[in-house]
């Protein structure tokens, strides 16, 4: 039966010393997480890029069911999300809902991504 080699203190050393890169911090991945669940979905990418590509003041609700072919209760659950994670602003204007993307906001995401 052989025996199985020791590693010698220099060659452990070099590999422990690369698991100790600093990890994302609990709150900071948490916030990712968020944002990054939020675009994980392909209707509410469709979403941002018809608001991203629509009016500057603003893309009606009313607009965004048809392109999708969903219905008006699911666009606002996926709206819902994207202003919850901070893309999109919402503005009311009478009865209806106004989207708008949050400036920076995909710069953000971006940013995040390649910080990893």
């Amino acid at each position: 039966m052989t025996a199985t080699p020791v590693a010698d203190d220099a060659a452990s050393a070099a590999c422990c010393a690369t698991c100790a890169a600093p990890a994302l911090a609990e709150a900071a991945a948490r916030e990712a997480a968020r944002l990054l669940k939020a675009i994980a979905d392909p209707n509410r990418l469709r979403l941002l890029s018809i608001v991203k590509h629509g009016p500057a003041d603003g893309t009606c609700v009313c607009d965004l069911t048809e392109p999708l072919q969903l219905g008006q209760p699911t666009v606002s659950h996926h709206l819902k999300i994207l202003v919850d994670s901070g893309l999109l602003a919402r503005e009311k204007r009478g009865t209806w809902a106004y989207y708008t993307l949050v400036p920076g906001s995909l710069d953000k995401a971006a940013a995040l991504i390649t910080e990893l």
